[in-house]
């Protein structure tokens, strides 16, 4: 397709990985997947982590009634895995479509991951169930021993972890979600599997462990898993540009308040659901793959979750588009993600 594109139409996206958080800040930044998107799949570590069918209800409430009439979109909740979960709720949950996948956070992996689990060997009962029932895992892919270094971790997790469960439970539907290295990249490829894919995010296309560093260090990029090196994330966007359908849309989109990024322990995530969609058209366009643009946006993820493709469409158009600079809740502030900066697609309203 033309590099010069001057407006693109596809079918509505869905978010495949979204945070939300809760209460307030839920009701401000709701509206921005609202937005960009028909359905979006919501994380559920929240400060009490969402770990049964009621919490999952009476979350999914709460999206819906913090939601503008214009920007609706559905919420497909997942279920937070710990050592104590119960195969029945999970079956329940998945069977009566209150989850519609489950989430494995490596314990103290990222932000509200104090429960998550310790040694995988203490779920494999739990994998045997979802693979029986066909429910989908999702994981936080990386090993927290501290002896591995934080840029390795990654890496680390599909030999020690990631590879023993294929073999163990081969028919499992995986996410691995938010992939950011060529390691992950290429097992993915390699493996070729209906029951493997990735989610890939719009800050790790655009940039890498540099640009956390210059000019001083840029906490608002620290986002986990962490920034890595520019030959990874030239392989990510060789693997969306590829065309492979095991690549598809998850931003990771994830506010903190401005003292909670600059805090002396800030906290890691990246809240780009303001841009999100536009940054991908831009590497999409980039690398001269708009024909693959649609495929990697809307339609890939649909068939890995065995859900109907879209009906409706979106249309971006090229025109500037300067991203909102902060975003007041109460006496507290949310940075988004490329806040001020301009971009050249716009949504078309």
């Amino acid at each position: 397709m033309s590099k010069f594109f001057k407006k693109i139409t596809i079918i509505k996206p869905d978010d495949w990985h979204v945070h939300l958080r809760e209460n307030t800040m839920l009701s401000k930044v709701i509206n921005y997947t609202g937005i960009f998107y028909e359905r979006a799949i919501i994380m559920p570590n929240l400060e009490n982590p969402i770990i049964n069918c009621k919490q999952s209800i009476n979350y999914r409430k709460q999206i819906l009634q913090a939601q503008s009439n214009h920007v609706k979109f559905q919420p497909l909740m997942t279920c937070y895995l710990t050592d104590f979960t119960k195969s029945k709720e999970l079956e329940i949950g998945f069977n009566k479509k209150i989850f519609i996948a489950a989430k494995l956070y490596p314990k103290n992996s990222t932000t509200n991951s104090q429960i998550g689990i310790k040694n995988i060997n203490n779920i494999y009962s739990i994998l045997e169930i979802m693979e029986k029932i066909g429910m989908p895992l999702l994981i936080h892919g990386e090993e927290t021993d501290h002896n591995i270094d934080i840029y390795d971790r990654e890496a680390k997790f599909l030999e020690t972890t990631l590879e023993p469960i294929q073999k163990k439970f081969p028919s499992l539907k995986i996410v691995l979600e938010h992939i950011t290295t060529k390691e992950s990249v290429d097992y993915v490829i390699e493996r070729n599997s209906p029951y493997l894919a990735a989610t890939i995010t719009p800050h790790h296309l655009i940039l890498n462990r540099n640009h956390m560093f210059e000019n001083g260090i840029n906490p608002y990029l620290y986002c986990l898993p962490i920034l890595k090196r520019k030959i990874h994330q030239t392989a990510l966007r060789n693997a969306i540009s590829s065309g492979n359908k095991s690549f598809f849309l998850g931003s990771d989109t994830a506010p903190h308040y401005y003292k909670n990024k600059i805090n002396i322990t800030g906290c890691a995530g990246i809240f780009n659901a303001p841009s999100s969609l536009l940054i991908y058209a831009t590497v999409f366009e980039e690398m001269q793959a708009l024909q693959h643009f649609q495929s990697f946006c809307s339609e890939n993820g649909p068939k890995f979750y065995n859900l109907p493709i879209n009906e409706k469409t979106i249309t971006l158009i090229r025109k500037p588009h300067k991203i909102i600079d902060q975003i007041k809740i109460g006496k507290n502030t949310i940075i988004p993600f490329l806040a001020g900066q301009i971009l050249n697609w716009s949504i078309d309203i």
